[in-house]
Parts: structure tokens; C-alpha cells; sequence
């Protein structure tokens, strides 16, 4: 039974996780819950689990809704992996350093889009915040995946 429940668990962590990351969203430090975006690439691309591509769906459109943004976390999830199809030009799984190379290209382009669509000088800021700060939590959010999803 407890067997039963841990293994449960570790296969429920990157839901978890997503879940909760979107859901501890602040103005400041996690806005509009993206640091969602990380077990959502990480556990789609880098490392796929069971059903995360359905689930990533869902919450790319939670983020949508958090950042009040018609369908745009939605379109550039959709757009990553129709690239990803393309794994004799790119292969994410095999990337160094758990894929953050890609994952720096995919939330740069989206931050790049957003600046562009409205262009200030606080959109530029926040954009570059928003940039950094995914990029930072990357490393420890998935290497907290990746030591609980280790059998």
C-alpha cells in the first residue's frame, strides 16, 4: 500500500508542481503563474511524462487566462511542439543541461512578442524580468522533478 502511494506520487509530482507554481502567482515574483512554463516544457519536451501533453494544454490556457492574453501561452506551446516534430533538426530530450538552451529560445521568443505587441518602457522591463527569472528557476524546478520522478 505504501508503495502503492509513493509511486502515486511521483508520478503526480510534475502535475502537482505545474498546478501549484500557477497557482502561487504574484505580481512579482511568479506573474500570471508563469513559472507553470517550466514543468509544462520540462515534462513535455525534456522528459515526457504520460498524459503532461493534454494537462499542458489546459494550463497553458489557466496561464492565458492569468496574464489575460487570448490564447497566446496556448499558441506558443503549440508552436514549440510542432518544432519539436522535427527532431532530426532538433532533438530537445538529448540537449545538454535538461533542454535550457531551447527552453531560453522559447520563453525569449514569447517575451520578444509580447514586448513588441505593446511597446513600452514597463513592458520592456517586465518582459526582461520575466526572462531572467524563468530562466533562474529552471535549473531547481527541474532538478526537484527529477529527483522525486527517480525510481
Amino acid at each position: 500500500m505504501k508503495d502503492n502511494f509513493i509511486t502515486f506520487l511521483r508520478h503526480a509530482f510534475p502535475f502537482l508542481v505545474a498546478v501549484g507554481l500557477w497557482r502561487l502567482s504574484g505580481p512579482w515574483w511568479n506573474p500570471g503563474g508563469i513559472l507553470a512554463i517550466i514543468p509544462i516544457f520540462f515534462c513535455t519536451f525534456v522528459r515526457p511524462t504520460d498524459w503532461f501533453v493534454i494537462f499542458s494544454v489546459l494550463m497553458c490556457i489557466l496561464i492565458d487566462y492569468n496574464f489575460e492574453t487570448v490564447c497566446f501561452w496556448l499558441a506558443m506551446y503549440c508552436l514549440i511542439y510542432s518544432v519539436n516534430g522535427f527532431q532530426n533538426l532538433v532533438d530537445i530530450k538529448r540537449m545538454d543541461f535538461d533542454g535550457i538552451n531551447a527552453f531560453m529560445i522559447f520563453i525569449g521568443l514569447a517575451v520578444l512578442i509580447q514586448i513588441l505587441a505593446n511597446f513600452t518602457w514597463v513592458n520592456i522591463v517586465r518582459g526582461m524580468w520575466i526572462f531572467a527569472w524563468t530562466n533562474i528557476m529552471y535549473i531547481p524546478i527541474t532538478t526537484i522533478i527529477k529527483k522525486v520522478q527517480n525510481d
